[in-house]
């Protein structure tokens, strides 16, 4: 497990915990599509990896399903750092 992997989850479990989720969550189990997170928490997940990853999410072609899951939010700063 990298890093990169050990931040994301905490600051995604953070992030539900604030939204009244604290059951397990899977790497692989949806987050935005499930319900678990609103547009509002897509805006945080967003600005945390723009600050903290300097990943450029304004991309008119960008896949916003690509946020939707630990592995995918993990997956897409493992292809910036590379």
């Amino acid at each position: 497990m990298t890093d990169a992997h050990t931040a994301i989850r905490g600051s995604i479990e953070s992030i539900l915990n604030a939204r009244g989720h604290t059951g397990p969550v899977a790497d692989t189990d949806s987050l935005f599509v499930s319900g678990r997170l609103d547009s509002l928490a897509a805006t945080e997940v967003m600005m945390m990896l723009e600050a903290e990853y300097d990943l450029d999410l304004a991309d008119p072609d960008f896949d916003m399903s690509r946020l939707d899951t630990i592995a995918d939010l993990t997956q897409l700063v493992m292809e910036k750092a590379a």
